[in-house]
């Protein structure tokens, strides 16, 4: 398989944005934890793309994927009233974890200003007191096997 080919195969979720007052600091550039906010929000847009969302897996099959570890690598900051776009795409899956890469980029320059990595583990939700991490079940890991 041709590089350019494998690129192509990938399933990315793209949504816009546009940076307003509510997301900034005292220094008016993104507050930090709105990142954390937006690459949260768009791991469940992600999962609706490829089907089926959190929602159902939780309700119908008693398993979620909750944050096992999150990061993120700043390098240029978002400012009042900029547009940016966030990709986000499976970056790698093991038996029962998925790990979600989020790229934020500047949409009038293209330029990276946040990457943002999640480990999500599948979890056994039937009894919330007792959370159990579980290997994600076949049919899903296919699904997701697809989108890397």
């Amino acid at each position: 398989m041709a590089i350019g080919e494998f690129y192509t195969k990938m399933i990315r979720n793209k949504i816009e944005k546009q940076i307003m007052w509510g997301d900034l600091d005292s220094l008016r550039i993104v507050y930090y934890p709105k990142y954390y906010e937006w690459i949260d929000g768009c791991s469940h847009l992600f999962f609706e793309k490829i089907s089926p969302n959190w929602d159902e897996l939780c309700e119908n099959r008693q398993i979620m994927f909750g944050l096992r570890k999150s990061s993120c690598e700043y390098f240029i900051p978002g400012r009042y009233h900029e547009k940016i776009i966030i990709t986000t795409q499976i970056e790698n899956l093991e038996k029962k974890i998925v790990t979600i890469k989020h790229t934020i980029a500047n949409k009038a320059n293209n330029k990276i200003m946040v990457r943002g990595i999640e480990k999500r583990v599948c979890m056994d939700v039937k009894d919330p007191a007792n959370l159990n991490a579980v290997d994600i079940p076949d049919d899903i890991n296919e699904i997701l096997e697809k989108a890397v």
